[in-house]
């Protein structure tokens, strides 16, 4: 549990990042924090010393405390070096080291430095984040959003990043509500072209496997419902398997239950990612379900595992290191003072051919 004190500063440095208080306001009185956390002067004074040495308060005799940004000049200001911070959802897994490699390489050629965070698609986890960035006092900021195809209750941060004229571009995905330069793959082509691909084999009978919480995941169903539309093929909702980021623990059995109920009506599955798409063909193989001969599989992203896999997953590219390259480049031209930058940037998927999608047989 944390102590008293380090509530009372962790909530007054999440006003400040976040705008609520603005700099040079005053803050409550310390009668008023007394009351509001309900702990002595003693420890509402400790929590207000801390703040002013780091810079977010300074005290005036016989006026009150009123919020600083002297943390600003603190943090970033020991270094000519400039630093770009960069927030993901993961780091480590799936497509994201490649990503992260074309970033650290593009800033490595102007000599910029990386401060890095993830947040494990939570909420909780982004806010932290953008508060140390915004403490760090970065000068510009690449961010995957976090829940993307939900509300975001952390869009204060970024609007404070727009008020420090802090320049930001998105990956994967974007907040809609914001107005903010991304860099994205095209992501209902992905889906649409991987739909396509089935038709195109004599597949009428096409399931999706799509994860909700994300943007990407509802362009890839609109993808999948274009090119069911398109071919005059009827949109099942029973050969949808939706989840989200809190049911992926749960993703194994929910597939194989899919799966078990589908078997006969099936021909094909669309796969969120190629994770997922992996997933079902472990799941085939438990079943006892022959790939491609009894049902095709596509995945999406052309990730190392779909590479990687005893088995040749058929995908759709993902541009991976070259669009974190270019999220890079265009902070630092940003940083720069270049003028007419893109605001939106689609990458192209294109097919992968793999050995899990088969042609159907005309009977």
């Amino acid at each position: 549990m944390k102590p008293k004190y380090q509530v009372i500063i962790d909530d007054i440095k999440s006003h400040i990042l976040s705008g609520t208080y603005s700099i040079g306001e005053q803050i409550p009185t310390e009668s008023a924090l007394q009351e509001s956390y309900n702990v002595s002067r003693q420890t509402v004074r400790k929590a207000i010393l801390e703040l002013s040495n780091e810079g977010f308060l300074r005290s005036e005799k016989g006026s009150g405390t009123y919020v600083s940004n002297q943390y600003r000049s603190r943090a970033g200001g020991n270094t000519s070096k400039k630093t770009i911070g960069v927030i993901t959802t993961y780091i480590s897994d799936y497509i994201f080291p490649s990503i992260i490699r074309g970033i650290e390489r593009r800033l490595n050629e102007d000599n910029y430095s990386l401060l890095l965070a993830s947040t494990n698609n939570d909420v909780a986890q982004e806010k932290k984040a953008l508060e140390m960035m915004l403490s760090y006092g970065v000068d510009g900021l690449i961010v995957e959003p976090t829940k993307s195809n939900l509300y975001n209750p952390n869009i204060a941060y970024y609007l404070s990043f727009k008020e420090q004229d802090v320049p930001f571009a998105m990956i994967n995905a974007f907040y809609e509500e914001l107005e903010v330069p991304f860099f994205c793959l095209d992501d209902v082509q992905s889906s649409y072209l991987a739909t396509k691909e089935l038709i195109s084999k004599g597949h009428t009978q096409i399931g999706i496997i799509a994860k909700m919480d994300d943007l990407q995941g509802k362009y890839r169903m609109k993808g999948y419902i274009k090119a069911l539309g398109e071919a005059k093929l009827r949109f099942h909702p029973e050969h949808v398997l939706s989840f989200d980021t809190a049911s992926k623990t749960d993703l194994s059995a929910n597939v194989t239950a899919y799966l078990q109920e589908n078997r006969e009506a099936l021909t094909a599955i669309v796969c969120y990612n190629d994770e997922v798409g992996l997933e079902v063909v472990h799941a085939c193989r438990q079943l006892g379900i022959s790939i491609p001969d009894e049902l095709s599989i596509i995945g999406q992203d052309n990730s190392y595992i779909a590479k990687n896999a005893n088995i040749r997953l058929t995908t759709l590219t993902h541009p991976q290191e070259q669009m974190g390259r270019d999220a890079a480049d265009w902070v630092i031209r940003k940083l720069q003072g270049k003028k007419d930058l893109p605001t939106q940037t689609y990458y192209q998927p294109e097919l992968v051919e793999g050995e899990t999608v088969k042609e159907m047989e005309i009977e």
